[in-house]
């Protein structure tokens, strides 16, 4: 899926489907100063989180307000929800622009065509998966983001 994704993504024109995988963001993007109680925040929250199941069926787009069109997640909402609620909060904890919606953006900042042309080809897309973990990536200075770690759901419950 995530090969998938990227090839299509490419095919609309986005330069950043090679550096950026498919992927839902529960944290935006917020810098911290004191990185060790970053990570056991991030460690805590998704020790208490259980695994879950995620659906995307179809596209919708945040535009005209921002340049994005992305994939539907029809399950795994309200989870994606809760744990980014709980991840943006403590020494993540910031304002945020634009409500919290969990998505898979497929196209972004690129030509209006672009942009239809991936909502039109994407309409009928759907897939599901499990998640189990989730990625905690840094920017590092020259603006890529590299794989920290993989950070286990409900590793609180596996010790009771």
């Amino acid at each position: 899926m995530v090969s998938e994704l990227r090839d299509a993504r490419a095919s609309f024109g986005d330069p950043l489907a090679e550096l950026i995988p498919a992927h839902i963001t529960l944290v935006t993007t917020t810098e911290t100063d004191d990185w060790e109680a970053m990570l056991r925040h991030v460690r805590e929250v998704a020790a208490a989180q259980e695994p879950f199941r995620v659906a995307l069926e179809g596209t919708a787009s945040f535009r005209p307000v921002s340049p994005v069109v992305y994939l539907n997640v029809t399950e795994g909402f309200e989870e994606c929800t809760a744990l980014h609620k709980e991840l943006q909060s403590g020494p993540l904890a910031r304002e945020l622009p634009f409500p919290f919606h969990p998505h898979v953006t497929v196209a972004h900042d690129i030509s209006e065509q672009g942009m239809d042309e991936a909502a039109h080809r994407l309409r009928g897309y759907s897939a599901a998966f499990s998640v189990d973990s989730v990625g905690l990536y840094e920017h590092d200075a020259t603006g890529v983001w590299k794989l920290h770690e993989h950070v286990r759901l409900g590793t609180r419950s596996r010790r009771s």
